[in-house]
């Protein structure tokens, strides 16, 4: 019988939501490559969640945990229990941003297990998709010509919903990807008075009070406010909507591996690496800048997604 180790894969991945998202092809390749093997990953249990919900990981282990801290230091030093985890795996691939191999010297000195090191941000100077150069690592496994497309397969079925649904995110981990305001509150206004459609407003932390006050722009009964709902049940809500709006962000790219028809209203990021590859995900942009993105064209946009 083969020992515990030799059938379980640990991918360690940092980073935001987005940064996830794009990772999912690899999760899916290693699943298809070591059907037998238990993947598990360590991360950010918020978003690794994710994986979990849709079947491409075992479980999801917290990145920040202090037992892990010594691992990240020249020579550091560690608890028993943090050596056996380690141990624990016949494949690790890490995404860690570990420019003098650091960590991967330090979990060399717990395991043999092979050790593959990728990128924690994909170099846009290689004009591919990030999701494309994110699976390159996996080629020292012996895995060629994955699907770079971020996929989320959640098993369980979406809330019914009565009526059209337009999801809508407002916001972004950064102001400079975000659409003014000011927009976003004329262009709610315009869609409550000219369609029957009802919205799905998602709201995280980052968006501070900009969910709520967006919020007041369309009738009662007709908006439902997703604030700071934990990813896997914010997943199925999107998934319950007809398209979705929004920027250059994370749950984008959660709504466009949802499958999802969307717009992304996008701005000076590059798009060859960054866009969401989904062919139902269609970027709007202006070229004198985001905030130059007329409402009216936004309007006629969505109008024609959802017709």
């Amino acid at each position: 019988m083969p020992a515990e180790s030799e059938r379980n894969i640990l991918v360690i991945r940092g980073g935001a939501l987005g940064d996830f998202i794009l990772t999912l092809p690899a999760l899916a390749a290693l699943r298809r490559h070591f059907p037998r093997h238990q993947l598990e990953i360590l991360g950010y249990p918020s978003i690794g969640s994710l994986a979990v919900a849709a079947g491409l990981a075992s479980r999801v282990s917290a990145l920040e945990s202090p037992a892990l801290a010594g691992f990240f230091a020249p020579d550091g030093a560690w608890e028993k229990d943090a050596s056996a985890y380690f141990r624990g795996f016949e494949i690790i691939v890490s995404y860690l941003h570990d420019p003098e191999a650091v960590f991967q010297a330090n979990v060399a000195r717990c395991t043999p297990a092979r050790f593959v090191a990728g990128p924690h941000r994909p170099d846009e100077s290689l004009n591919l998709p990030a999701s494309e150069i994110l699976l390159r690592p996996l080629e020292a496994l012996g895995i060629r010509g994955a699907d770079p497309r971020p996929r989320l397969p959640l098993p369980e079925p979406a809330p019914v919903r009565q009526g059209a649904w337009l999801a809508m995110h407002p916001g972004s981990g950064s102001q400079t990807k975000n659409w003014p305001e000011a927009k976003w509150r004329d262009l709610i206004g315009r869609l409550a008075a000219g369609t029957r459609w009802n919205f799905l407003l998602i709201a995280g932390e980052a968006e501070g009070g900009r969910g709520r006050r967006l919020a007041r722009r369309a009738p009662a009964g007709r908006l439902q406010l997703a604030e700071n709902l934990p990813l896997p049940e914010l997943a199925r809500e999107i998934r319950s909507c007809a398209a979705f709006i929004g920027h250059d962000s994370g749950i984008t790219h959660l709504a466009a591996a949802l499958g999802l028809p969307g717009l992304a209203l996008w701005g000076r990021t590059s798009a060859q690496t960054w866009r969401p590859m989904s062919e139902k995900m269609r970027l709007l942009k202006d070229r004198r800048g985001l905030d130059a993105l007329a409402v009216e064209k936004v309007t006629e946009a969505v109008l024609r997604l959802m017709s």
